[in-house]
């Protein structure tokens, strides 16, 4: 199964409550802080509601 690879590019301070939620939810605490997800629906809707704030790259296993 593909993996993503999530990295915090911008603060989610003084940002909407929804979207600093999906960053904790995620696993995201600071800056430059990285997270590897599956690739799945619920996954992808999160990033896409927080994308201004992330970087993505896809791991192959």
């Amino acid at each position: 199964m593909a993996q993503l690879k999530v990295t915090l590019i911008r603060s989610a301070a003084h940002r909407l409550p929804k979207q600093r939620k999906i960053v904790k939810a995620l696993g995201l605490g600071r800056i430059n802080s990285t997270v590897v997800k599956p690739d799945n629906e619920s996954i992808r809707g999160a990033l896409f509601q927080i994308a201004h704030l992330i970087k993505v790259e896809q791991v192959n296993d």
